[in-house]
Formats: structure tokens, C-alpha cells, sequence
């Protein structure tokens, strides 16, 4: 039972060395460009939010988001 458990802990242990944490589509430069828009965009949402909320623009109901 202590080698099944022993074995177990071993193959996870290489299998977390052997894939690492990196992506391999992209570059880091890649990922920080993507993360940095997802941040940006996520911000402006909750601009959006808050003036909703607060009532800051006039009702309408067509988006102001630029959707493509």
C-alpha cells in the first residue's frame, strides 16, 4: 500500500515537471498581450455596469460595445 502510494506521488510529481506551466501556443509576450486586453476589457464592463447602476447615460437599448 506505502509503494501504490509512494508511485502515485512520484508519477504526479514528473508528470507536473514534464508538462510545466507554459502554453505552448503562445509566447509569453503572447499571454500578457491577452491577459492585458481580457483586463481591459473586463474594466470597461464594469464602467459599464456602474454607470448603468448610477444611471449616468440615457436609455437606450442599442450596445455601445463594438461586437465582432
Amino acid at each position: 500500500m506505502k509503494t501504490l502510494a509512494l508511485l502515485t506521488a512520484l508519477m504526479v510529481t514528473l508528470s507536473s515537471f514534464s508538462t510545466g506551466c507554459q502554453t505552448p501556443g503562445y509566447t509569453a509576450q503572447e499571454r500578457f498581450q491577452l491577459i492585458g486586453r481580457n483586463w481591459g476589457y473586463e474594466w470597461e464592463q464594469l464602467n459599464d455596469d456602474v454607470d448603468s447602476f448610477f444611471l449616468l447615460r440615457p436609455a437606450s437599448h442599442l450596445t455601445i460595445w463594438n461586437v465582432q
